[in-house]
């Protein structure tokens, strides 16, 4: 038998593993998937874990290092009992965005397993974090990993220093406001792990020896003198305000906090900022890393690398990630973002090579070019969840998804289906399906708009009423109180209709 003829042998046989052949695995598979999909990707260190190990990871939101806090048990013990009673399973890794990226590979995984993880998160979502927009604006890969072990050793140092309860005290308030605790249009500064150590200490020992000019005059005792109007207003623009990121406003404008407080708030709203683009990208990213993982495997397949019983127990693993039960099963949680993602990515790829008349009409741009690599690559890096589904999602697809728009309103008694997957319907459908991963739209718009400089220090913070939906009445008091253990003095929050303008509610917390 010639060598031309000869089959090639598989990547691995059985379900069992070692650490030579999960890096065998590897290079065959990366070779594969920058062959088939012209990826590019970040080095990656794997790392193998235990179940434990894996459930400790969920509670510390994933991260390799991370500093203590008593939620992160209470999240453990919560996973722990559910996964121990069978209400539900382990993910199969978990992947970081850092330069190298982490995998995490769950020792139980079987071989197959294993080659499937590889390829969807140490390749299919390294490439997207490396290559998308958010991504790459707005975190910095190379640095998190260094800012982490700072953090986690800053808060170790703070709780030897002044005790456990107080540092638990700042964290706690610095947790509770971590939804609010992001530049949503302002770019961050990028980390910068060489210089971090140096910049830390200047800043420290700079707030330690003088305050923020702006506090300078405390407020005036009765008869004493007053601040003027125009020193007022010109303070007021020294804020910079209305602000929409408070965990940056209390950590520079608080009177209150000492140097270290102040530090543990950056430490917490740098992370909440770490995290604000994969919260925007999620169908995208589970996408694009199941669209991966199943083209690697079946080229595998195709090339006599993977045998059949590796392929059937990979398939069945597919299957159970992208299952999507319908709208009335009890099942149903809402919609799979890995099923949407992979099913608008395969849309994306038939359009691009085999188009119909009515996907030439919505998009001409990509419909019938016959490069279906370059399409995907430019969107995975050009696009976030919101602007993915307004793009890309097709009449084929809202049809095989049989989509439909409620209509919802409050004086009226039953729901109204608004829109079907007819002609008439599929720009609004796939408009308020858009809408719908709009994080900007979903998350409370709450800012501070003021400061009350000539008196009591009252602290003003305003919330945008879309829709008429206001904030739950109990959870709203105890973030004001977190807000008001941060500030020191009064804060109110008023509720104001985004637009009208007219005030819906106010709530406000005493010092």
């Amino acid at each position: 038998m010639s060598a031309a003829s000869r089959k090639p042998r598989p990547l691995f046989s059985g379900p069992d593993w070692d650490f030579g052949t999960l890096s065998r695995a590897y290079d065959v598979i990366e070779r594969v998937a920058i062959e088939e999909l012209g990826l590019d990707v970040y080095p990656v260190q794997m790392e193998i874990i235990s179940s434990e190990q894996m459930l400790d990871a969920y509670s510390s939101i994933g991260m390799p290092l991370m500093y203590r806090h008593w939620s992160f048990g209470k999240h453990f013990l919560l996973q722990q009992m559910l996964y121990r009673k069978g209400g539900r399973g382990l993910a199969y890794e978990i992947v970081i965005n850092s330069n190298p990226c982490i995998v995490y590979l769950m020792e139980e995984n079987t071989m197959a397993l294993q080659a499937l993880v590889i390829a969807h998160a140490a390749l299919g979502h390294n490439h997207f974090f490396k290559n998308n927009y958010l991504f790459r604006e707005w975190t910095d890969a190379g640095a998190i990993l260094g800012y982490l072990d700072f953090a986690k050793n800053y808060i170790a140092r703070c709780e030897e220093r002044h005790g456990l309860a107080a540092v638990e005290e700042i964290l706690d308030a610095a947790h509770a406001l971590m939804e609010q605790g992001v530049f949503r249009y302002r770019r961050p500064p990028k980390l910068s792990s060489e210089k971090l150590r140096e910049s830390l200490r200047e800043r420290l020992d700079y707030e330690e020896r003088s305050y923020n000019d702006l506090w300078r005059t405390l407020p005036p005792a009765k008869g004493g003198g007053r601040v003027t109007e125009s020193e007022a207003a010109e303070r007021r623009k020294s804020l910079n305000l209305p602000e929409e990121n408070l965990l940056y406003f209390l950590e520079k404008n608080s009177l209150v906090l000492e140097p270290w407080q102040r530090e543990i708030l950056r430490i917490v709203r740098v992370i909440a900022q770490y995290f604000y683009p994969q919260r925007q990208t999620q169908v995208m990213n589970e996408g694009c890393a199941t669209f991966v993982h199943y083209t690697v495997m079946n080229a595998l397949f195709d090339r006599g690398l993977i045998d059949e019983g590796a392929m059937l127990e990979i398939l069945r693993s597919h299957s159970n990630v992208i299952f999507q039960p319908p709208f009335d099963d009890p099942r149903y949680g809402g919609i799979n973002p890995y099923a949407l993602g992979l099913d608008l990515i395969q849309d994306i790829r038939r359009i691009s090579t085999e188009p119909t008349d009515e996907d030439r009409d919505w998009f001409p741009d990509i419909a019938g070019n016959g490069d279906w690599r370059t399409t995907l690559l430019d969107a995975w890096a050009s696009h976030r969840d919101e602007s993915f589904i307004r793009q890309y999602l097709s009449p084929a697809l809202i049809r095989k998804w049989r989509f439909f728009l409620l209509s919802d309103t409050a004086n009226e008694p039953h729901y109204e289906v608004a829109s079907i997957h007819n002609e008439r319907g599929y720009q609004k459908i796939r408009s308020a399906l858009a809408q719908s991963y709009d994080i900007g739209a979903s998350r409370s718009d709450i800012q501070v708009v003021d400061v009350d400089l000539l008196g009591d220090r009252h602290l003003r913070l305003e919330h945008k009423v879309t829709d008429g939906i206001v904030l739950e009445g109990r959870s709203c008091e105890e973030t004001l109180r977190h807000i008001r253990t941060l500030w020191g003095y009064k804060v109110s929050l008023a509720g104001v209709d985004a637009k009208t303008g007219a005030t819906v509610y106010e709530r406000a917390s005493s010092a």
